[in-house]
């Protein structure tokens, strides 16, 4: 990495980088940047085994406690992040997001005892984000002035969680969302409609480098991190995700500065997964940069290894062919059915960024339903990341720690069969829930639209021929349970997780099964059936 290096300088202190450097040299290997070459790659069984990852999706976003996207809505008039931010900091024009960047100091963070927390919990890997949309990189990086040691905490944050990932033994991931910075910040190029700064550009089409002088971004260019000198959009509210058309497109500067920012992040800290934040690849279809990064890392990752990959890279929206070359992530939302190829939801306990307000009306997910949506998802064939929001210290606050012993206690019970485990090729559930579909908005986003799971409804895993896992998905009313998908099927015995060999017999309807009436159930939310067949 000393070639990345040498392209920054120190100057009076402050560290001068130049972005507009060419891209650095990608890693050589097998993998192209194609579709069909990265199809070459294997998903790790480890990551297959795995299941549940925690993952902190924690920022300079979390410094205001007012929930997602703050610093694209805090540049909207009449939003709720626009609101806050004139009651607590000051108007757009003079207090922009970069102000909020320079707050964020995180004192109670202390990544070795989060991450061991979650391990205890049951996470059996860990992801850390690198950058968001808000265009700050979380690490000493070489490509972006804008990081958390040149300003906020002063602190590698990455390498940080990365040391507390490695002690504790979990697989490290880093989620990377920098490249929309693009279209996203462009909120932050208008100016109030009405009031008494209306017409007033906002901060990121004023500030210039030499605005800095004698203040504490000295040395720094605000249109390094708003990356906003170019047009809108059109139309602005609908074309800027995807890239589609009417998105403004990004310069090859800039396209080349994502390569070097994410090349020098995996050099630095040689993650085991990588999330993007993006539809199919960065940039695809109009660039073929995120396929670039992903063969690099694909190369790297495996040189590491002896030839053999070991590497999870994620992205959204994928079709058929896109998920041979990469694990489909869905946001906040669950497949109707099972997948041959594995696939994760990511989700939160409440909004991606940390939010007092939802804290305060009790708005988090519970354990049931964490559990709920766990078990579904890898009786589908799929994992699950779940994000804990971190406050604005460093910190996770006492609902969420009770929230995760919830968690830990029904996994301490049932995880046998979670973990490890590969669906039913049979089929992957009964039930009521099994018999309406929900459809994905978009990436996701169709979690919470069914009604609650009853004990009708059950979802199954497996490990090896023999043995079955039938997990009820809610503790039935009687003693009795009938399990229709193994009508006609040979069972050898069944015993309850957490409890004793039970009574159980085949009827022409299915396998009836006799719960303990008396005795105390191994865990409130929902039991799990361990059958020999």
């Amino acid at each position: 990495m000393k070639s990345i290096r040498l392209l920054a300088i120190a100057v009076c202190g402050i560290t001068s980088f130049n972005l507009s450097a060419r891209r650095m040299p990608a890693a050589e290997g097998k993998f192209e940047p194609t579709w069909e070459s990265l199809s070459q790659r294997q998903v790790p069984e480890w990551f297959r085994d795995a299941k549940f990852g925690i993952w902190a999706h924690w920022g300079p976003q979390c410094q205001p406690e007012a929930g997602d996207w703050y610093a694209r809505g805090m540049y909207e008039q009449g939003s709720h992040a626009y609101r806050h931010h004139l009651n607590n900091y000051g108007h757009p024009s003079e207090e922009g997001f970069m102000e909020i960047m320079n707050e964020w100091k995180a004192p109670a963070w202390q990544p070795d005892s989060l991450v061991q927390l979650y391990k205890n919990v049951g996470a059996r890997y860990f992801m850390a984000m690198g950058n968001h949309h808000d265009n700050m990189d979380l690490w000493d990086s070489a490509f972006q002035p804008w990081n958390s040691v040149n300003i906020g905490p002063r602190r590698d944050v990455l390498a940080e969680w990365e040391a507390a990932a490695r002690r504790n033994g979990l697989p490290f991931g880093v989620s990377i969302h920098s490249a929309h910075a693009w279209t996203w910040y462009e909120t932050a190029q208008g100016a109030d409609a009405t009031g008494p700064l209306s017409g007033v550009s906002y901060d990121a089409r004023l500030l210039t480098k030499e605005d800095g002088k004698g203040k504490w971004w000295e040395g720094l260019d605000p249109q390094e991190l708003y990356v906003q000198n170019h047009a809108i959009s059109r139309p602005a509210d609908d074309n800027w995700w995807d890239w589609t058309e009417g998105t403004a497109r990004p310069t090859p500067d800039y396209l080349d500065n994502f390569f070097n920012r994410t090349a020098d992040m995996i050099g630095r800290y040689n993650p085991d997964l990588i999330y993007f934040d993006d539809s199919f690849a960065p940039f695809w279809p109009v660039d073929s940069t995120g396929l670039d990064v992903i063969a690099h890392y694909y190369n790297s990752n495996a040189a590491r290894h002896g030839g053999d990959l070991n590497a999870v890279v994620f992205a959204k929206k994928l079709t058929p062919e896109m998920q041979k070359a990469l694990v489909w992530d869905v946001e906040k939302g669950v497949l109707d059915s099972a997948l041959d190829s594995p696939w994760q939801t990511c989700t939160c306990l409440g909004n991606w960024h940390y939010d007092r307000a939802l804290y305060e009306r009790d708005g988090y997910k519970s354990p049931a339903t964490v559990i709920g949506m766990l078990v579904d998802i890898v009786s589908k064939n799929g994992n699950m990341l779940l994000s804990v929001p971190v406050r604005a210290d460093g910190s996770i606050d006492e609902k969420e720690k009770a929230i995760l012993a919830g968690i830990k206690s029904w996994l301490d019970v049932n995880g046998e069969g979670i973990y490890g485990t590969r669906p039913w090729s049979v089929t992957f559930g009964e039930g009521p829930s099994t018999l309406t579909g929900k459809p994905l908005d978009g990436p996701g986003f169709n979690e919470g639209r069914d009604t609650p799971y009853t004990a009708a409804d059950i979802r199954f895993t497996t490990k090896g021929p023999r043995t079955l896992y039938a997990h009820l998905m809610a503790w039935p009313e009687t003693d009795e349970v009938l399990i229709t998908s193994l009508k006609g099927v040979k069972v050898k015995g069944v015993r309850l997780l957490g409890g004793r060999s039970l009574r159980h017999r085949s009827t022409p309807d299915g396998l009836l099964v006799t719960l303990p009436a008396s005795t105390p159930r191994p865990d409130p939310i929902s039991p799990t059936l361990r059958i020999s067949l």
